[in-house]
C-alpha cells in the first residue's frame, strides 16, 4: 500500500506528461531496488524480533544523536502523511468540489477511522479493508491502459538510462523517493515483528523464503500499477496544456479517454489517500517508540500530520507541486534508513545464519551509493553548481 500513495500518482503522472517514456527506466530500476530493500527490512524484523527503529535506538548510545536521527526519521514519516492527506483532498475536490482545506480534514478523519479499526478490530479486519481499497486503486488506475495502450517500441526506448535537464532529474529523485520509501523500511521491519514476534509457528528459514515470495508479489502489483500510471500519462498527456498538475491530468484524461476513465482515476486517487496514510502513521509510531522511547496517542499524531497539510493547502501552494516536493524529501531520507538497514543485516552477530550474502550486501551498498549520487546531482543542478 505504501507504494500506491498519492505521491506516486503525482510523480508518475508528471513524469509521463512532461517527458513521455523518458523515465520508464527510473521507475523499473527503483522498483527492483525496492524489492531488495523491503526484503532486507522484513528479514531484519523476522530474525531479531525487533524493528529497525528499536535496534538503532539500542545502538545509538549518545542521546543527542539518537534524537537527531529520530527527528529526521519522523520528518520523513510526516512528509509521507502530508502527501497522502493532500492527495485525498485533491480527489475530493475533483469528485465533489469540496474545498481543499475541508478535503484535508475529511481525509484525515476517515483515515484516522481506518487506524482506529486496526486498533479495535485487529490486524485481520484492517488488512481486509486495505485490500478492498487496493483493489479499487488497481482497477481505477489500470482502466485507462486498456483504452489507450502505449506503443511497445516507445516503452522499450524508455528503458535506456538518460535524463533531459534538471527537471527530469528532479522527477527521477521524486520517483525514487516514492518507490524506495524510507518510512516503509521502518514499517516493514515493524510489521514482521508484530506479525511473528519471537515465538514462531514455522521455522525461520521457511518464513524468510515465504517473505521473499510475499515481497515479490506485493512489489510486482505495486510496480505494475505505478508503471501503468506513467504509461497512460505518457501516451495521452504530453503536449496537453495544464497536465503538470493532478487536476489538469484528470481533465485531460476526461477529454481524451472519457468520463468513465476520469471518474475511475479520481476514485482510485481518493482510495490511495485514505488507505496509504495508515502506513505513515504506523511507521511514525514505531519511530517514536524505538528512537524516542515514548509512545504518542493516535489522535495526537494525526493532528501533528494533518495540520501541516491544512497549512500547505490554505497557503495556496499547488497541491501537485507539494506532492512532488514531499517525494523529493523522501528521496533525501532514503540513505538515512537504507545505510543502517544494510549495515544491520550484514552483521553476523545480529543476524546469525540469516546474515546477508556478500552479493546482497554489495547490492545494498550500490543502491545506497546511486541514490546518494542522484541526490547530490539534484542539489548541484538546482543550485547552479553544475
Amino acid at each position: 500500500m505504501a507504494y500506491l500513495d498519492p505521491g506516486n500518482v503525482a510523480v508518475n503522472m508528471s513524469a509521463g506528461a512532461q517527458f513521455g517514456y523518458l523515465l520508464v527506466w527510473v521507475l523499473v530500476a527503483a522498483n527492483a531496488a525496492a524489492w531488495l530493500v523491503q526484503y532486507l527490512s522484513a528479514k531484519l524484523g523476522l530474525v531479531t524480533g525487533s524493528s529497525m527503529a528499536e535496534l538503532l535506538g539500542q545502538r545509538i548510545a549518545n542521546r543527542a544523536w539518537r534524537v537527531l536521527y529520530g527527528l529526521q526519521a519522523q520528518c520523513v514519516a510526516i512528509a509521507t502523511d502530508v502527501a497522502e492527506v493532500i492527495g485525498g483532498a485533491v480527489a475530493l475536490w475533483i469528485l465533489f468540489d469540496v474545498p481543499l482545506v475541508a478535503g484535508a480534514v475529511i481525509t484525515g478523519v476517515i483515515s484516522t477511522g481506518l487506524l482506529l479499526l486496526q486498533a479495535q478490530r485487529g490486524a485481520r479486519t484492517f488488512e481486509f479493508a486495505i485490500i478492498g481499497l487496493m483493489l479499487v486503486i488497481v482497477i481505477g488506475f489500470c482502466y485507462g491502459l486498456f483504452i489507450a495502450p502505449p506503443e511497445p517500441g516507445a516503452v522499450l526506448g524508455g528503458m535506456i538510462p538518460r535524463f533531459d535537464g534538471a527537471q527530469s532529474v528532479l522527477l527521477a529523485a521524486s520517483i525514487l523517493g516514492a518507490t524506495v520509501m524510507p518510512h516503509a523500511i521502518y514499517a516493514h521491519s515493524s510489521l514482521a515483528r508484530d506479525r511473528f514476534g519471537t515465538e514462531r509457528t514455522y521455522p525461520l528459514s521457511r518464513l524468510i523464503r515465504a517473505t521473499r515470495v510475499d515481497v515479490t508479489i506485493a512489489l510486482t502489483i505495486a510496480g505494475s500499477v505505478n508503471l501503468v500510471m506513467l504509461l497512460v500519462a505518457a501516451s495521452v498527456l504530453p503536449g496537453v496544456a495544464g497536465t503538470e498538475t493532478i487536476e489538469g491530468a484528470h481533465a485531460a484524461i476526461e477529454n481524451t479517454l472519457g468520463t468513465t476513465a476520469s471518474l475511475m482515476f479520481a476514485i482510485a486517487l481518493l482510495a490511495s489517500g485514505l488507505a496509504s496514510t495508515a502506513v505513515g502513521a504506523y511507521a511514525g509510531s514505531d519511530i517514536m517508540g524505538g528512537l524516542f522511547r515514548t509512545r504518542m496517542k493516535l489522535l495526537t499524531r494525526r493532528l501533528i500530520t494533518i495540520i501541516p497539510s491544512i497549512i500547505v493547502l490554505a497557503a495556496g501552494v499547488d497541491p501537485t507541486y507539494a506532492l512532488i516536493l514531499s517525494q523529493v524529501i523522501l528521496s533525501f531520507g532514503i540513505p538515512f534508513a537504507l545505510v543502517p538497514l544494510v549495515w544491520l543485516t550484514s552483521r553476523k552477530s545480529l543476524m546469525g545464519a540469516s546474515v546477508n550474502a556478500r552479493e546482497t550486501t554489495f547490492l545494498g551498498w550500490a543502491i545506497a551509493a546511486v541514490i546518494i549520487a542522484l541526490n547530490v546531482a539534484l542539489v548541484a543542478l538546482e543550485t547552479g553548481i553544475a
